[in-house]
């Protein structure tokens, strides 16, 4: 969502700059760093995520009609092939006979042989050479149907998985409707069973859980992320909420600590975080939060 408003963001700047003729560069960063910092809520809406979803949805379908042309020209191709060859061979054949029928009359004039004689043994040799053709082109056909097989079954995978990413999408958009943290929970259920090692899910689960005051079940969620993820930064702040609930602030502070060890941008959560602050006062938060501030000016 914030890259969304970030990008939102640098595309008004941009429309500024190409109003004006060749700005100085220092300029205009410093223009798009204050009008992010401006944004006074946020420039997306349900209905705009909805369209980048159906757009994503339809470049999938695009690039799986794309795959299902290639493999159709390169059926139509091996096709074309192999009716050239069988055109070679019986062209080839052809002038054979009529090759093997000059030679036997000669020979009959002189007396070698019998026209029968020739006839078979020159039928034998041409069944025993089609025969092969036969066999070397059915095996080629018999390749290609495999390939066609395994190249159905790869789009039919491919339009299962787009199913259910669409899925997976429509339900974190009704999550991020839902006000209910009951509902919320009953959502990120069903997240998790289509995708049960989903740690986006399993946090945000647990976030849910700690507002309905069930901060141990927060936890146990959280160790589960962590146990897909180990840096998982979002489940080290969740953890901090929950101990902080406990009032286990010292687990808290540690917790928060980590968190803004994999990731700089929780420092504003945990300074406007309701749930952190009987944190405020302790030293240790205090240093934790200086510290961090500190570098982040810098």
């Amino acid at each position: 969502m914030r890259c969304l408003i970030a990008l939102v963001a640098l595309f008004v700047a941009a429309h500024g700059w190409a109003a004006e003729s060749e700005p100085d560069e220092f300029e205009e960063n410093r223009r798009v760093a204050q009008a992010v910092d401006e944004l006074g809520e946020p420039l997306y809406s349900p209905f705009i995520e909805r369209y980048v979803l159906d757009e994503l949805k339809q470049l999938r379908v695009d690039m799986a009609n794309v795959r299902v042309e290639l493999i159709q020209q390169v059926v139509d191709r091996e096709i074309d092939s192999i009716d050239r060859g069988v055109t070679y061979a019986t062209n080839t054949i052809t002038y054979f006979f009529y090759l093997i029928a000059g030679v036997s009359s000669i020979l009959v004039v002189v007396g070698w042989t019998s026209i029968r004689d020739i006839k078979e043994k020159m039928g034998n040799l041409a069944d025993e050479e089609v025969g092969k053709l036969v066999d070397v082109y059915e095996a080629r056909l018999r390749s290609i149907e495999k390939q066609l097989t395994q190249k159905t079954r790869h789009i039919d995978a491919n339009r299962e998985e787009i199913e259910r990413t669409q899925e997976m999408h429509a339900l974190w958009l009704r999550a991020g409707l839902e006000n209910s943290a009951a509902n919320k929970i009953a959502i990120y259920d069903q997240i998790l069973a289509t995708k049960p090692n989903d740690t986006e899910a399993l946090t945000y689960k647990a976030d849910a859980v700690l507002e309905l005051g069930e901060p141990q079940w927060a936890i146990n969620l959280c160790h589960q992320a962590l146990s897909i993820d180990k840096g998982n930064a979002h489940a080290f702040y969740q953890l901090a909420c929950a101990h902080t609930v406990l009032e286990h602030y010292d687990e808290a502070i540690q917790y928060l600590a980590e968190a803004l060890r994999f990731s700089e941008s929780y420092l504003d959560e945990i300074l406007q975080e309701p749930a952190l602050q009987p944190l405020a006062e302790l030293p240790a938060f205090q240093e934790l939060v200086g510290e961090r501030g500190h570098d982040a000016s810098t």
